[in-house]
């Protein structure tokens, strides 16, 4: 199995006021191709500041991170920037759709922006829509942003986060915001692009939530405490349950 996220001995530091917080301290972590990893864990452990460093959206302060094979280290911003435009897709709670743009025209964007592309405009506003289609959410593409539901527009950002074809998806507690219906049918649309080929790693606080993924990576402290792999072959509630009785062993 390919690995597309190696990450060995990562730190990252911050400095407030000349005094420094540790967040990530000498953590590992490897991903491979086609996995789905929820990380979990108490609040200030660290879970959202790793998803932003192996991402390139932060600065690591030491150690290394790997992603498909390239040194994140080594990489310049311009590059990076490209990397996470190109080969990277992300949903995060708040979901920073730019106002001003209708629904497509937010889904679309990135793939306007990548340099990698050179379809005309009219076939990238085909995939936006064939991605719209396949979500259920075909109806809003000309609605303003405040026009649609909330799970509608976590649905946009799953869009969104696929249009450039990236090889893997970062979501910061994709369903926080949402109701629990909302949150379901966003989980299953992930697990679609899932089984499909594209792999996702996501932050949650919602064992409903981990309990659908492959593989759970639990933080305390800035580095992984244990990890879970729940039986695909279970039924969702006993991987609930299971899963748990697990995070209560683990101090949750």
């Amino acid at each position: 199995m390919n690995k597309i996220l190696e990450v060995k001995d990562l730190c990252k530091s911050y400095e407030v006021n000349k005094r420094k917080t540790t967040v990530l301290n000498g953590l590992d972590l490897t991903v491979n191709e086609g996995e789905m990893v929820a990380v979990m864990g108490p609040s200030g452990s660290g879970k959202s500041t790793l998803l932003y460093t192996v991402s390139g959206m932060d600065k690591m302060t030491a150690g290394s991170v790997k992603f498909c094979g390239k040194d994140m280290a080594g990489l310049s911003e311009g590059e990076l920037a490209e990397m996470r435009l190109d080969d990277m897709g992300f949903i995060f709670q708040q979901m920073y759709m730019m106002k001003n743009l209708s629904v497509l025209d937010n889904i679309i964007l990135p793939a306007v922006k990548s340099k990698r592309t050179h379809e005309s405009r009219k076939e990238t506003i085909k995939r936006g829509q064939d991605l719209m289609r396949k979500l259920g959410i075909i109806d809003t593409a000309d609605n303003d942003i405040n026009e649609v539901s909330g799970g509608q527009l976590q649905r946009a950002c799953i869009c969104r986060s696929m249009i450039n074809s990236p090889k893997m998806i970062f979501a910061d507690e994709p369903t926080g915001a949402l109701n629990r219906t909302s949150s379901e049918e966003v989980m299953e649309e992930l697990t679609k692009l899932n089984n499909e080929g594209t792999t996702v790693m996501l932050v949650t606080h919602d064992a409903k939530v981990a309990a659908k993924c492959s593989r759970v990576l639990y933080i305390v402290d800035g580095n992984i405490k244990g990890e879970f792999s729940p039986d695909r072959k279970a039924s969702v509630h006993e991987r609930e349950k299971a899963l748990n009785s697990w995070l209560i062993e683990m101090g949750w």
